[in-house]
């Protein structure tokens, strides 16, 4: 086993606030997608956010020499991550045109839970009881703001579930995709499985073609920059400092999209969100601290 090698504490300090711009441009994303929807039919943002993206990569890949025709394209892995990236993408979406931005946002940071958990049952990665018992307590947290017995349940919360599902079924295929294909190809297939899921949502739907407003345009084009931003600070948060120091701030995006719910639509969160929030946060933390023990103390 090889020893850890302390990282510079000002790397950290500079991944972590890399990491909060990332989190600050995916809640701006969220939000606007949220604006737009409100007057495009959910299948055309969709479309257009995903050919936005998809444009972006695609000059990307180009700028770098990457090939987006390599055969690993088509591996097993490959369609597994597309068909999770559709389903998750669809159903969050829905999630965010639909239902509170606050409550669709908390729901999401539940995504790393399942990828633990999935890690476990389908990879075989070691998980202790005290990681499941914060897995369990997580998903308690999900239920917490559902509340799936209570008066105030709305079916609609249920589409943030199965968008966090679908996301973390993606994290999970990623992971086993072939080491052959780079960042800029992964992202360049994922925002076309976007398209595909807006064209598989039209027949649903049966929405027509509404024209688009100069405000909904730039919503739009927002939307598609703030991704790129978020992504590319992502990427450059990783690869910066420790990934245990810098991975805790990806829950910052929970107090910028409720934030913003609350300021651009009027939000006001309940309390099951403020408490289904805290179990989520305090079991994911647990788990990152934990796995870094682990890997320390074997």
């Amino acid at each position: 086993m090889k020893p850890h090698i302390p990282v510079d504490p000002k790397a950290n300090l500079i991944g972590s606030a890399w990491m909060v711009v990332a989190m600050l441009g995916f809640a701006l994303e969220d939000a606007m997608i949220k604006r737009a929807a409100a007057d495009l039919p959910v299948w055309q943002v969709l479309v257009i956010f995903g050919l936005g993206g998809v444009a972006v990569f695609a000059m990307w890949a180009w700028a770098i020499g990457a090939s987006l025709l390599h055969r690993d394209v088509l591996s097993r892995p490959m369609k597994v991550r597309v068909l999770f990236e559709v389903l998750g993408r669809l159903f969050y979406v829905l999630a965010l045109a639909l239902s509170p931005l606050s409550s669709a946002t908390v729901i999401l940071q539940a995504t790393p839970l399942f990828v633990v958990a999935g890690a476990a049952l389908f990879f075989g990665e070691t998980v202790g009881w005290r990681r499941w018992v914060a897995i369990v307590l997580g998903m308690a947290g999900v239920v917490v703001i559902i509340q799936p017995t209570g008066d105030s349940f709305s079916p609609l919360s249920i589409l943030a579930v199965l968008g966090m599902l679908g996301f973390a079924g993606r994290d999970l295929a990623s992971r086993a995709a072939p080491a052959t294909l780079g960042t800029q190809v992964l992202g360049f297939y994922g925002f076309l499985s976007i398209v595909v899921a807006g064209f598989g949502y039209r027949f649903w739907e049966a929405a027509p073609t509404t024209p688009i407003s100069t405000a909904t345009a730039l919503s739009l084009a927002g939307a598609v920059t703030m991704g790129v931003i978020a992504y590319a600070s992502l990427m450059k948060a990783m690869r910066t400092g420790e990934v245990s120091a810098v991975t805790p701030f990806r829950y910052t995006r929970l107090l910028f999209g409720i934030g913003l719910g609350i300021v651009l639509f009027g939000e006001r969160p309940e309390q099951s969100v403020w408490l289904g929030s805290l179990l989520i946060v305090l079991s994911g933390l647990y788990i990152l601290w934990r796995g870094r023990h682990t890997t320390s103390n074997p």
